[in-house]
């Protein structure tokens, strides 16, 4: 065990021989690190946390009551293989979280980036790739496998399906069921979700310029209404448009994926 001296360790707290805990570091009351647990400097554990498995978390990051980070994945072929959870700096992971390590067919490691923001009750199945500033909103869940890239939003009580990736930017409205791959920088909503434009608000408050977002608007429509199937027609944009925005959203349509896209209605 290896526990920086300004740590701050509650007496009640569980701290297994071989965790690691860094300079500054805090962990309350009634909280369980394990022993192949890293927390860096300055992560602040509440009360109530269960820490375990071949789990390292970032710098600064925050973990409330009752969360559990780094348990076994709910995958019933995983056979107890030895897999790993890797979140990042100044992550907010709030009350009942959580976040489960990978699996050997998934690549044996489930990453969360940096300042992201996951309020009570969400859930980061195994193997997931989560981006920078993602926000995932109370009770939703993420499935095992799925990508989610920088400034995601998922809204609360939200399902994504196994497999699915959302691009940078995007946003899921409340109550949606996300079963195919959404383009960044899209707005989903609906139950069954559809693709119902731009995610416009995000976009303005990154301060994107008016002459991306109109060529993101033209962009979406020339998915929607264009000649030929889907990928033609997203091929033909990469070649025709000079804006970085569209560029990106190409690139993210004819990267690999298992699954189909969402469309514009």
């Amino acid at each position: 065990m290896s526990v920086d001296p300004t740590a701050n360790i509650h007496p009640s707290a569980v701290i297994e021989p071989g965790a690691t805990i860094g300079a500054g570091a805090s962990v309350g009351a009634f909280t369980l690190v394990g022993s192949d647990v890293v927390l860096a400097a300055d992560v602040d554990v509440r009360s109530h946390v269960v820490l375990t498995g071949d789990t390292q978390i970032g710098e600064g990051t925050v973990i409330f009551p009752f969360a559990s980070i780094g348990e076994v994945p709910q995958d019933l072929k995983f056979a107890g293989e030895r897999t790993r959870l890797r979140v990042g700096r100044r992550n907010r992971i709030r009350e009942h979280v959580t976040m489960n390590a990978g699996t050997a067919h998934g690549g044996g490691e489930t990453v969360v980036g940096d300042d992201g923001l996951f309020m009570a009750g969400c859930h980061i199945a195994h193997d997931c790739r989560i981006g920078d500033r993602v926000i995932v909103v109370n009770q939703s869940a993420v499935a095992g496998h799925c990508l989610l890239e920088d400034d995601v939003i998922v809204g609360g009580l939200s399902g994504i399906h196994q497999w699915v990736r959302i691009g940078q930017g995007a946003i899921i409205g409340a109550l949606s069921m996300v079963t195919n791959d959404v383009v960044p920088y899209g707005l989903v909503t609906g139950p069954r979700a559809e693709l119902d434009g731009l995610n416009l608000v995000g976009l303005k408050r990154k301060g994107v310029a008016r002459s991306d977002i109109q060529a993101l608007r033209v962009a979406l429509l020339t998915l929607k209404q264009g000649e030929g199937t889907f990928l033609e027609r997203a091929r033909r944009l990469g070649a025709e448009t000079d804006s970085e925005y569209v560029h990106r959203m190409v690139t993210f349509i004819t990267g690999a994926s298992d699954r189909s896209f969402l469309v514009p209605k």
